[in-house]
């Protein structure tokens, strides 16, 4: 039996994933992202319960740029996680189920998220009294 010689379908150089598809990737991507940021934080709390060395040591880290990194990401991880499971809630109740109303509160979902994070850093930085 002789195969044909053509492409498969759909081929990897012109599919594009759907917005709701990638959304739905990213609400499970930061489910994962939040369970490590858990980790994070319990790292910090057993630095503050081991006294001021160990938690001078865990300030350093966390105040790097990578922990910054990190931290910033979990709070967008977070907000991420919040407003599109405020979005399924709203999806239990039968509302906002077509296409065209998913794909809208998908961008809502991105732009609360990260105008919630942006806020969050703002006012951390404002209170901070400036960079430290």
């Amino acid at each position: 039996m002789q195969s044909a010689n053509r492409p498969l379908s759909p081929h990897l150089q012109i599919y594009r994933l759907p917005m709701l598809a990638i959304l739905s990737i990213t609400h499970r991507v930061t489910g994962v992202a939040l369970c490590a940021g858990a980790l994070l934080l319990v790292y910090w709390l057993a630095a503050l319960a081991g006294g001021p060395q160990t938690f001078a040591t865990a300030h350093s880290i966390m105040t790097s740029w990578l922990g910054l990194l990190m931290i910033i990401g979990f709070s967008w991880a977070l907000y991420y996680h919040l407003c599109n499971g405020i979005r399924h809630l709203v999806w239990d109740t039968g509302h906002g189920l077509t296409l065209e109303s998913a794909g809208v509160s998908g961008w809502m979902v991105l732009a609360a998220s990260v105008l919630l994070t942006l806020f969050t850093w703002l006012i951390s930085y404002a209170l901070s009294g400036g960079a430290s």
